[in-house]
């Protein structure tokens, strides 16, 4: 009876486990929640983090500046294939959330993690290497920017706050 007993209990709580793995794991296969907004990190279980000056994801912008309400053409590029991402402007005084994405590729969705569209995120686990986005300045001016993105390379691998160069806003000191 007691032998029965354990193994009932056993199997109970290995079915439990594998139901909330599993719905933990479908939750973000359609894009980073909003709690990954502050700290953009993947709420995964048991994740390998890996140094955010890797040689494999790169995020760039054509231009070295830009002036408010001005776009800014923002492209990824990684020579790995990846499922999920999470897509930022800063600003470099404060690190505050700045602007919002007005063109993003199939595949991605806007967050609303401060003001409607300020970050971008994957809405299925398509590989991904190439991505294009548009990103639009506030009309106010808010100083110099940079773009990070956290990637997702699979469910234990990933990447935090891979960051671009300076975009300088113009008439800055």
């Amino acid at each position: 009876m007691e032998n029965s007993r354990r193994a009932y209990i056993t199997i109970a709580g290995w079915a439990c486990t594998t139901l909330c793995l599993v719905s933990y794991a479908a939750a973000f296969s359609h894009g980073a929640s909003l709690s990954a907004c502050t700290d953009m990190m993947p709420r995964h279980l048991r994740v390998q983090l890996h140094s955010s000056g890797n040689n494999y994801v790169t995020l760039h912008t054509n231009m070295s500046f830009y002036v408010p309400g001005g776009k800014v053409p923002v492209t990824v590029r990684s020579t790995l294939d990846f499922m999920g991402f999470l897509l930022q402007a800063r600003k470099v005084s404060n690190d505050e959330i700045a602007g919002t994405f007005v063109f993003i590729p199939p595949g991605s969705k806007l967050l609303t993690c401060f003001e409607d569209g300020d970050t971008v995120t994957h809405t299925d686990k398509s590989l991904k290497r190439n991505l294009s986005f548009v990103w639009k300045a506030p009309d106010q001016p808010i100083g110099d920017i940079k773009f990070f993105i956290s990637v997702v390379q699979s469910y234990f691998v990933y990447w935090t706050k891979i960051e671009s160069a300076i975009v300088a806003q113009r008439g800055q000191n």
